[in-house]
């Protein structure tokens, strides 16, 4: 893994705010993350909610006094099932029908998509000579097949035919949101947001082996990187850090602001994942409390920050260099669930430390 892209400490988000118009989020997104500009989640809208957004092209999905779930009994499934996979086919041996394929984003279902595209087509010469990035994401296929249920209400990822056609809807929309991305002659990001990771090796999930994660995980950072693209993995609490660290994601992105102590547990994981040249997306910004979002500012998470860099430095034996070169600043997860205010807050924040860290150590950067 040699990456395309050297972020140096520049920002980035997760991807969601807690808002109902697609053009503020998108403009507030262009004020504090221009260098990489993503696409906006509005989980207020329930259509934009984690698994609901990706749900479209699913074979055998139904939706019945507000329940909605993957119909898997009857000649009917086999029949749509089927289908699914001619068009798979399809789309594997002519990348080109992916456009118009199932597997597309809709503007029913992902609007903030085309409010990026709409924006990135306007940007001027100068603005785009500026971008760093461009970042697109999907809902990750563990989270996203523990998350979709049955009509018995048992999760599809039991279920090894609706698992493989989960993380293959799910690869793909994370392939078409590259190939959109492209144009703008950019690195393209595309990050799978894994929360449900947070419960592998419980006994929530006692009945999953590390090999079912990780191949999940392995076909659609494989889609991402069939496209040219950099594929990060995202979790916004503790996880088994080594089966995302020793995957081929190329960025690995995790809440440096409360978990950094279980996180720098696994030294020799992340020196492999360093040395490869992988990219770490430092959550330092929090969002999971409003309390501390009101106590932070810029100066006191830098100071968490350098502690934490320093102590990753001495722990794995990476120069701080490196690491200062090949880290994302990020808030700890999306902003969605947050009082606007804090969200403000947490942005606003998250620029003037990526600015802080750039110019205080512009010299090792």
């Amino acid at each position: 893994m040699k990456t395309n892209f050297t972020p140096c400490c520049r920002p980035a988000w997760i991807g969601s705010l807690p808002l109902e118009d697609h053009a503020t989020a998108a403009a507030m997104m262009m004020q504090y993350t221009p260098e990489i500009p993503i696409w906006i989640q509005l989980p207020r809208l329930k259509a934009e909610q984690m698994i609901p957004q990706f749900l479209p092209g699913m074979p055998g999905l139904e939706t019945h006094d507000g329940r909605t779930f993957i119909r898997t009994a009857g000649d009917a499934f086999d029949q749509a099932f089927l289908a699914f996979f001619e068009e798979y086919m399809a789309v594997m041996e002519a990348p080109e029908k992916l456009a118009d394929s199932r597997f597309r984003l809709t503007p029913a279902a992902a609007p903030g998509f085309f409010e990026l595209i709409k924006i990135l087509d306007g940007l001027s010469g100068a603005e785009r000579k500026k971008l760093a990035a461009v970042k697109g994401q999907v809902t990750g296929p563990f989270t996203f097949a523990t998350g979709v249920v049955d009509q018995d209400g048992k999760a599809i990822f039991y279920n090894d035919q609706v698992r493989d056609a989960a993380v293959k809807t799910i690869a793909l929309k994370a392939r078409w949101q590259v190939r959109q991305l492209q144009k703008y002659q950019v690195p393209v990001i595309v990050f799978l947001d894994e929360p449900g990771l947070t419960g592998f090796g419980s006994s929530a999930f006692i009945s999953v082996s590390r090999q079912d994660v990780s191949d999940c995980l392995e076909e659609v950072v494989a889609a991402v990187h069939a496209e040219g693209a950099l594929a990060g993995v995202h979790v916004c609490a503790n996880a088994e850090w080594p089966v995302i660290l020793e995957s081929a994601a190329d960025i690995v992105s995790f809440d440096a602001y409360s978990f950094f102590d279980k996180f720098v547990l696994y030294p020799r994981q992340i020196q492999q994942f360093l040395e490869k040249g992988g990219i770490i997306a430092w959550g330092i910004v929090p969002t999971g409390d409003v309390a501390a979002i009101e106590k932070e500012s810029v100066a006191t998470l830098e100071r968490v920050l350098a502690d934490e860099m320093k102590t990753l430095a001495a722990a794995t034996g990476i120069s701080e260099k490196q690491i200062f070169d090949q880290a994302l600043i990020t808030p700890s997860c999306g902003t969605g669930s947050l009082p606007l205010a804090a969200a403000e807050k947490v942005v606003r924040m998250n620029k003037e430390l990526s600015d802080t860290i750039r110019a205080k150590y512009k010299d090792i950067i």
